[in-house]
């Protein structure tokens, strides 16, 4: 393999191995500012957007845990990775290709799994981690919300019964 092949090679290698996940994305009719305006937005996420050869992507992914992305090889190809914020950088991709309605996600992979394009819209979907440990964190408070209301609600029912008690007393008089 010549030295340019072997240093692309290494550096797809790279982008594979600094990642627990990736996404494949077709980019074709986008434009280069396009796709500056979408590696900023990826940026801002820690993620990074590269276009990559399909016949380097095959060659490095051949013998590797990523080989099962063998189907997502078909036109221009981007490698999307990065970043600790998963869904949001599906976010980004799914809600960038909707909007300028050229290219598309080709699929990804998470953690050694295949994704499919309607994996990457799932992903998309599900509320950011600051969203998740909110709700987390709601579910753990709720019983102790309901304790605090029940031992509460016994004083407040005997002084309303009191408060009638009274009450009907100063009616009778």
């Amino acid at each position: 393999m010549r030295l340019e092949k072997e240093y692309l090679l290494r550096e797809v290698n790279n982008h594979l191995s600094k990642s627990d996940y990736g996404f494949l994305a077709d980019f074709s009719r986008i434009t280069v500012e396009e796709i500056s305006a979408l590696r900023d937005a990826l940026a801002s996420c820690s993620a990074e957007f590269h276009v990559v050869k399909n016949t380097l992507l095959r060659v490095a992914i051949k013998d590797s845990k990523f080989s099962i992305l063998n189907d997502c090889f078909s036109g221009p190809t981007a490698l999307i990775t990065g970043g600790s914020k998963i869904s949001e950088i599906a976010k980004i991709l799914t809600q960038f290709f909707k909007d300028k309605n050229k290219g598309s996600v080709k699929g990804g992979f998470m953690e050694g799994h295949c994704l499919s394009s309607e994996d990457v819209v799932s992903l998309s979907k599900l509320p950011s981690l600051e969203v998740l440990r909110g709700q987390f964190l709601g579910v753990l408070n709720a019983p102790a919300q309901q304790c605090v209301g029940v031992l509460q609600a016994l004083p407040v029912s005997v002084l309303n019964v009191l408060q009638a008690r009274v009450e009907q007393n100063t009616a009778t008089n």
